[in-house]
């Protein structure tokens, strides 16, 4: 992958900008959910992060300079994260590979931007995280992942012709991520001529949603998108099968991580889920799995962005 020399010129550009005395470590801040349902998603943050860090200073560092990892945990929660922000510019750290939840990362962004830090988020794809940052000028607020509305562009006209005449149901968790690509979806869904039966949010980390799934099998649900993250969808499609229900799930890229199938258990069977092309078969990325690898980590869902 071609990121290391972008992201060590981006690092340069701010560095020399900011007072430092010479051969100082250059303090790079990794923010995801380290802990939490979704502490694997921050793992995957944390090792494509590592993993770049240690390529970057194998080959002698930033203008002779090495970079540590400050990594801090959100836990994917939006009023977390803006205090998570606020401590890392207190800190003067410059950059930030980060956050995961769009809903972190949208308040996240301006604690940024007042700094003048430079934010790249390797997993939010909500699209106002950078429509709201070029309205407002913000230069160092940056994404290094598709948006939501590519993704709805891609899966709701596939799902209005694959799916014609069936019964389609779009739910998501009432999340900046999970709402907004569930909107994208419908969107296009309904212009390409299919109208779901039903549009819901739900209560994301209930444990128990077999009112859910008993309105699931009262309306005959053919098909179900859910704009959210593993920890419900693995629940939901679990108690599913515990009514004798079944029906095609499809999600975003969200349950790439294998804890889905924890959660889901067989029951999980058949799932699908959109997601960019798989960077591991870029050859150019070849050497950040190896890299990777070698530290003993898998590199699954993120973690290639996060190099990136």
């Amino acid at each position: 992958m071609k990121k290391l020399g972008i992201l060590s010129a981006a690092i340069i550009g701010l560095m020399m900008s900011a007072p430092v005395a010479f051969a100082e470590d250059i303090t790079f801040s990794v923010v995801g959910p380290m802990t939490g349902q979704l502490a694997t998603i921050g793992d995957q943050f944390k090792q494509g992060a590592q993993a770049a860090a240690d390529a970057i200073n194998a080959a002698g560092g930033v203008e002779g300079r090495q970079i540590k990892l400050d990594v801090q945990d959100d836990q994917c929660d939006p009023k977390q994260a803006v205090s998570v922000a606020n401590r890392i510019v207190a800190n003067g750290v410059k950059v930030v590979d980060g956050h995961a939840c769009s809903g972190s990362s949208i308040p996240a962004s301006a604690v940024y931007a007042e700094a003048g830090t430079l934010m790249m988020s390797p997993a939010s794809s909500n699209p106002e995280l950078t429509d709201a940052a070029a309205k407002a000028g913000w230069p160092t607020i940056m994404r290094l992942y598709t948006r939501d509305d590519a993704q709805g562009a891609f899966i709701g006209p596939w799902i209005a012709k694959k799916y014609a005449g069936k019964n389609v149901v779009i739910m998501h968790d009432k999340s900046a991520y999970g709402q907004g690509v569930a909107d994208a979806v419908k969107a296009t869904m309904n212009q390409n001529g299919l109208k779901e039966i039903l549009y819901e949010g739900i209560n994301a980390g209930e444990k128990d949603y077999a009112a859910l799934v008993t309105k699931l099998k009262d309306l005959m649900a053919d098909v179900v998108y859910f704009g959210g993250y593993h920890p419900e969808a693995g629940l939901i499609l679990r108690q599913s099968a515990e009514q004798n229900l079944k029906y095609q799930l499809i999600m975003p890229d969200s349950i790439a991580t294998p804890e889905f199938w924890q959660v889901a258990g067989p029951a999980g069977e058949g799932t699908m889920f959109v997601f960019p092309s798989d960077p591991q078969a870029k050859p150019e990325a070849k050497e950040a799995i190896e890299r990777i690898k070698a530290g003993g980590f898998v590199p699954e869902g993120f973690t290639l962005f996060s190099y990136a």
